[in-house]
């Protein structure tokens, strides 16, 4: 920035930036090697990020333009940092790279080295390091990215000026297409004549395949990332995933990156956009309304269910549901709050829920960052029949109460009323029976599985790292394997029992100012797993400070905090201000020990807040 910018905070002593360390190494580079040495001269921005984290790709989407605009001064570099066991092998982080189209040099990170150099707290969260190699701002959660554009812009001009902006083309190398008939395929759909229809997710189509489950019959979409209705060749996706069959035999799909609904006519081949404006949904927008005036985020799959087509609004870890009869779109269990509560649909907590199956009398869902398989009632009440909560998973058969998924993505219904789980981490298909409780093994050796349709006597599984369908007879047993349990490898913070000091510190954006006509403008939820851990301080209250108290007899667990803000635009001259909500959800694992902190700091980024 220059020295004669206006009324810019000034920032702190400047943090040299630590050196870039993952054991995996590099990705998207054409094998070469990186350190910030070699960037240096150039604006970079570090992207910590994990492929199960919906709001990790919500940022990967939030950087497109970003990189585009500056592609010759800025340089992005994903740092992968996994939670999921699967997440910390290479091939998996290869291959997540390519399903979400990452167009940038990735850091394979499985020991978390440079996430705990860079003291990151949460997923996703960005760090800018300017020209000269030192931090400038860090941001957590999502949307960002135009704090960012604007921060960008002044490091461009103050390095250009000092003669250390370095411009040319950066050290992304694409990788070389691969020549399969799918690609990363997400969810499919047994079609009334036998056919199935798959969403190829990473090449934003659908695509028709015949009874052997192999044969293309025909593509639907243009094969570029868009949003746009028409005939089949001319229609446009962004990496669709679930789809379901209406009463007129028409297609829903779930049209993710879009924040969409789409409709397919399987006869004309026609796409038309059924709910969603293209926006992602943000806190503060509508959550009720006419379909295509109401803003989506990140629908992942779709069922049939009392006759609404409800959603898996990964997003916002709600289920909402369309009605198509009145053409319009609610919000129907969920609060927003990521984890796990069951109850009335307007107190459950989700957590990315990004499978749907329906009975007669059953919703099922697969909760993914729970590792969970939930239900809903007809009366709305929703209920968990496997899973614990946000850190727990592992690939564990037995009673339900002690067995464990690794971050499923699919369900479905089978005959006989058990469900059969596609557990994508596990590589898995596993079978839940609610008249016995008991879970099971069904197959192994899938890679990633992600949904899975029943054709006869058969299931047909989506093996979306294998870019493929595959054909299982269900057994009459259940392939035996070793139980795995697992906790989340984010390292705990060390915390003195008794009373603890909660900070979440918010600033408002450069040119805003709280948003105080309507109350107070700031909101604070804590909760913590297990609920024993908080002796008090639980709670919603406005104030962004806590006094906690914390049980001296529980060890460790997770804190759960949500924070939201809002800014509007801080011009006396402007009648219609733009205003903004900036919310953040952390769950802070905890140690309790004698000498550790007495002050738990978070911070709930508005825009360019100090190094």
């Amino acid at each position: 920035m220059s020295e004669t910018s206006p009324a810019r905070t000034p920032r702190r002593a400047r943090v040299r930036a630590p050196e870039l360390i993952g054991k995996g190494g590099w990705l998207n580079t054409g094998d070469k090697q990186y350190t910030l040495a070699d960037l240096r001269g150039r604006i970079v921005v570090l992207d910590f990020w994990t492929f199960c984290c919906i709001n990790c790709l919500h940022v990967l989407d939030e950087l497109r333009e970003l990189e585009e605009r500056h592609r010759d001064t800025v340089v992005i570099i994903g740092v992968h940092s996994p939670k999921f066991v699967h997440e910390a092998e290479h091939q998996a982080v290869v291959d997540a790279v390519e399903r979400y189209g990452v167009e940038h040099p990735v850091l394979d990170d499985p020991e978390l080295a440079t996430w705990k150099q860079y003291a990151v707290r949460a997923w996703p969260t960005l760090v800018v390091i300017d020209p000269e190699g030192y931090v400038v701002a860090q941001h957590a959660g999502e949307g960002h990215a135009h704090a960012i554009a604007r921060l960008v812009e002044e490091l461009e001009a103050e390095h250009e000026a000092k003669g250390t902006l370095r411009r040319g083309d950066g050290p992304y190398v694409p990788p070389e297409p691969e020549p399969t008939a799918l690609r990363f395929p997400g969810k499919a759909l047994l079609l009334p004549s036998g056919n199935f229809l798959v969403s190829d997710t990473t090449r934003h189509q659908l695509v028709e395949l015949a009874q052997d489950a192999e044969t293309v019959v025909r593509r639907i979409g243009s094969g570029t990332r868009g949003f746009a209705d028409g005939p089949a060749a001319e229609a446009s996706f962004s990496e669709p995933q679930g789809l379901a069959l209406l009463d007129d035999g028409s297609v829903v799909v779930a049209d993710t990156v879009n924040h969409a609904l789409r409709r397919l006519d399987p006869t004309t081949g026609e796409v038309t956009t059924l709910a969603g404006t293209g926006r992602q949904w943000w806190q503060g927008s509508p959550t009720s309304g006419p379909a295509r005036e109401i803003d989506l985020s990140s629908p992942w799959d779709v069922a049939v269910f009392g006759g609404r087509v409800w959603i898996a609004m990964a997003g916002v870890h709600q289920l909402w549901a369309y009605d198509p009869e009145s053409r319009t779109v609610a919000v129907a269990a969920g609060t927003t709050n990521e984890g796990l509560v069951d109850g009335p649909a307007a107190e459950a907590w989700f957590a990315q829920p990004s499978g749907l199956a329906a009975t007669a009398d059953r919703l099922w869902l697969a909760d993914s960052e729970t590792s969970a398989l939930r239900w809903v009632d007809p009366e709305g009440h929703v209920h968990t029949a496997v899973g614990t909560g946000l850190f727990d998973f592992g690939h564990r058969d037995g009673a339900a109460e002690q067995a464990l998924f690794q971050h499923p993505l699919g369900v479905t219904a089978l005959p006989d009323g058990s469900v059969a789980v596609s557990d994508t981490y596990n590589h898995a298909l596993r079978r839940y029976d609610p008249a016995t409780g008991e879970v099971t093994t069904l197959a192994t050796d899938l890679r990633e599985p992600s949904d899975a349709v029943l054709v006869g006597d058969d299931i047909v599984v989506v093996e979306s790292a294998r870019h493929r369908l595959t054909r299982l007879r269900l057994p009459e047993e259940a392939v035996r394997v070793e139980s795995v349990a697992h906790r989340t490898q984010r390292a705990a913070t060390e915390v003195a029992p008794g009373r603890l000091r909660l900070d979440v510190i918010f600033q408002p954006p450069a040119g805003q100012k709280l948003d105080t006509r309507y109350g107070p403008s700031t909101r604070l939820l804590v909760s913590s797993t297990p609920p024993e851990l908080l002796l008090k301080g639980e709670g919603a209250d406005t104030d962004l400070t806590r006094e906690l108290d914390l049980n001296p007899a529980v060890s460790e667990g997770v804190l759960h905090v949500s924070a939201m803000a809002a800014s509007c635009d801080d011009d006396p001259a402007n009648q219609y201000p733009a205003c903004h909500v900036h919310q953040q959800d952390w769950g802070v694992p905890v140690r309790l020990t004698e000498g550790g902190a007495d002050r738990l700091p978070l911070v709930l980024a508005g825009m360019d807040q100090d190094a």
